[in-house]
């Protein structure tokens, strides 16, 4: 098969949906990375307080976070790239045409 010149608007359309796909990661990371942070930070300060430096003490917190935010925002985060991905689906069948 021989490939084909892509024109300005399609590189335009890629280059679009290559800005929402950081979107999307961004809003995901976001949902996960933001509780983690929260707890990391009180650890941090209690550690501190207390003079505790137990390294089990800070990483189990953290990974319990991590579980509780996959349970409660799973849905919404595989509804939002299905429909990213469907939406990219679309486009290149468009461009392919």
């Amino acid at each position: 098969p021989r490939l084909r010149h892509v024109t300005r608007m399609e590189q335009s359309l890629l280059l679009d949906e290559a800005g929402r796909m950081l979107v999307v990661i961004g809003l995901i990371m976001a949902v996960l990375l933001t509780p983690i942070m929260i707890v990391s930070l009180v650890i941090g300060i209690v550690q501190a307080a207390t003079s505790i430096n137990e390294q089990t003490l800070s990483f189990v917190p953290k990974l319990v976070a991590l579980f509780v935010c996959l349970v409660v925002f799973a849905s919404a985060m595989t509804e939002l790239l299905t429909g990213f991905t469907t939406e990219i689906f679309g486009v290149i069948a468009a461009i392919g045409r």
